[in-house]
C-alpha cells in the first residue's frame, strides 16, 4: 500500500515539474514588432499572460519572461505579397533564474482587427489580402471621377471620362501603396501550443 502511495506522488510529482504536452500557452509582447522594419535575428520579449499547470498544480507563474527570435520576416509588397512574420520561441525564464529552451509552435494571434492570422501550415503570421479594400478604393475614385465629370460636361460622356480618370487614379494609388504589415503590438498576445512535455526542473 505505501509503495502504491509512494509510486502516486512520485508521479503527481513529475507530472507537476513539467509542461504538459498539448499545453496552449498566451503570451504577451513586451516590445513591438513589425515586418516593415523586423529582419531575420531580431528579438522577441514576451512574458506568459496566464500561468501554465499541470495536475493541479503551477508550473510556471504568469509574468514569467519568454524570449524569441524572428525566423522570417518578407514586408508587404505594393502589387502582390502578403506581409509574413514567423517567431520561434526559444526560451522560458522562470522567477528563480533557471532558464528553460523550449520550441511552441503558433496557434493563434491577437489581430486587432487588422486581418492577420496564424497559417498552421507554414507556422508563420501571414496578413489577410486586401483585394476587396482595393476594390472598393477603386470604385471610389472611379464614382467621384464620373460625378466631378458629370458636373462639369453636363453629360453622360463627361460622366464617362470622368469616371475612367477616377479609376485610373484609383489603380495608380492601388498600386503604388504597400499592402498592410504583420504588426505585433506591446501587450497584443500570442497563443502557443507546445508539441512535447517540456521538463521545468
Amino acid at each position: 500500500m505505501r509503495l502504491a502511495i509512494l509510486a502516486f506522488s512520485v508521479s503527481l510529482l513529475s507530472a507537476a515539474s513539467e509542461i504538459p504536452q498539448g499545453s496552449h500557452v498566451l503570451l504577451r509582447m513586451v516590445n513591438s514588432i513589425s515586418t516593415r522594419t523586423a529582419r531575420e535575428g531580431d528579438y522577441v520579449y514576451l512574458r506568459t499572460a496566464t500561468p501554465i499547470s499541470a495536475s493541479g498544480s503551477i508550473v510556471v507563474p504568469e509574468g514569467s519572461y519568454v524570449q524569441g527570435v524572428v525566423s522570417h520576416a518578407r514586408q508587404s509588397g505594393r502589387v502582390k505579397g502578403k506581409a509574413e512574420l514567423a517567431i520561434r520561441i526559444e526560451t522560458l525564464t522562470l522567477p528563480g533564474g533557471k532558464v528553460i529552451k523550449l520550441t511552441p509552435h503558433l496557434s493563434s494571434v491577437d489581430s486587432g482587427g487588422t486581418g492577420q492570422k496564424v497559417d498552421a501550415k507554414e507556422d508563420q503570421i501571414r496578413q489577410g489580402g486586401g483585394q476587396g479594400a482595393d476594390a472598393v478604393r477603386v470604385g471610389e475614385l472611379s464614382g467621384a471621377g464620373a460625378a466631378l465629370g458629370a458636373m462639369v460636361d453636363r453629360s453622360w460622356t463627361g460622366a464617362g471620362i470622368g469616371a475612367g480618370a477616377g479609376a485610373g487614379v484609383g489603380l495608380a494609388t492601388v498600386l503604388l501603396t504597400r499592402g498592410k504589415e504583420v504588426v505585433l503590438r506591446q501587450g497584443s498576445t500570442i497563443d502557443v501550443v507546445f508539441d512535447r512535455a517540456v521538463p521545468v526542473e
